[in-house]
């Protein structure tokens, strides 16, 4: 655990957070849902939808108002393990 007074983030604040994945029927919902499980806040109509080139995949920008490291990490790892997702940053 990192303490406050060394985080480079101050608490509470908006931050965006990129979720990258196959363009398929159904991953911005998914996407959506697991975000919404840790900021119960986030408004699903605020995500930002970008398409590859080639329309393959499909990029998410979700931000959120996050009020602590733990609730980031907690939400980074659900969305890392997600099986539609191919990274997030």
């Amino acid at each position: 655990m990192i303490p406050p007074e060394q985080s480079l983030i101050e608490y509470p604040c908006d931050f965006p957070i990129k979720v990258f994945g196959e363009d398929k029927p159904g991953f911005a919902q998914a996407i959506a849902t697991v975000v919404q499980v840790h900021a119960p806040d986030f408004d699903a109509a605020s995500i930002e939808m970008r398409s590859s080139s080639n329309a393959r995949y499909l990029s998410l920008t979700c931000t959120i108002r996050t009020t602590s490291r733990e609730q980031l990490d907690n939400l980074y790892r659900d969305l890392s393990s997600h099986p539609m997702v191919k990274m997030v940053l």
